[in-house]
């Protein structure tokens, strides 16, 4: 804890909400926000795995919220019940593949209720019911599928692009109260998203020797960047959407 006190990106003092908390780029946020000093508040649908955070948050004081946030129920629950917040990583989301001319509206909701109507919704809930602090930094997790396009990627580009342009606007919104609202945009990260795509190894190894930096990104490349938007250090930015790709600027599965 004094060392991350005496850090430029120190987030001592912070009260910080985290979605999608229970695995990979949510999970690492969470961590990483705990060792820098924040008081984290983990939320996500899997009981299990977001127990496995916890234990692996450092400090005391931090919660977790069992919530599915395309029900209006959870939502409401999870606000109700959080404090006055300092910084919100709307993280959670699905990724999903299906060619256009296939696509549905069960596909449509299964990608959107979570990667779009959910976060707007809570970010709603949230300034509604004064849980967002004078001088808070909110995150979203979008992602470079936004602006490279790929075979059967159109609705979780689509998801993630209309995502962004939200996310421009509140901060607009929000800049009065210098309130600052980022947007992440990974290229390919090594989680469970990718895992399940079913890609056999060699094509993978394939895939990361396109990038400058011969690899995927990791969940705590991510988590990196997020604990900068989240502290002082990045008092100067908002409205801004950072790719962080390893230089591998339209290279998406």
């Amino acid at each position: 804890m004094d060392s991350a006190q005496n850090n430029l990106f120190c987030l001592s003092g912070k009260s910080i909400l985290v979605t999608g908390a229970s695995s990979g780029i949510g999970k690492a946020i969470a961590v990483l926000c705990s060792k820098m000093g924040a008081v984290v508040y983990v939320t996500a649908r899997n009981e299990e795995r977001l127990k496995e955070t916890m234990s692996l948050l450092e400090g005391a004081g931090h919660k977790m919220f069992l919530a599915d946030l395309t029900k209006a129920e959870d939502r409401e629950k999870l606000v109700n019940e959080l404090p006055l917040l300092d910084g919100i990583v709307q993280n959670a989301g699905v990724g999903s593949r299906v060619l256009c001319k296939n696509i549905n509206e069960s596909d449509l909701d299964f990608v959107f209720n979570p990667n779009l109507k959910a976060p707007i919704l809570l970010q709603t809930l949230l300034l509604q019911q004064k849980k967002v602090s004078k001088g808070a930094s909110i995150v979203f997790t979008a992602s470079r599928a936004a602006n490279s396009p790929s075979v059967g990627n159109a609705v979780y580009s689509a998801s993630k692009g209309a995502l962004i342009s939200y996310a421009k606007c509140l901060g607009l919104e929000l800049a009065p109260r210098k309130i600052r609202v980022n947007c992440i945009c990974p290229g390919m990260v090594q989680t469970g998203i990718i895992e399940k795509s079913g890609l056999d190894d060699d094509v993978m190894l394939e895939l990361q020797k396109k990038y400058p930096l011969q690899r995927c990104g990791t969940s705590e490349d991510i988590a990196n960047l997020a604990v900068y938007l989240l502290s002082d250090a990045s008092s100067w930015m908002t409205g801004s959407c950072i790719d962080i790709t390893g230089g591998g600027e339209g290279i998406l599965i």
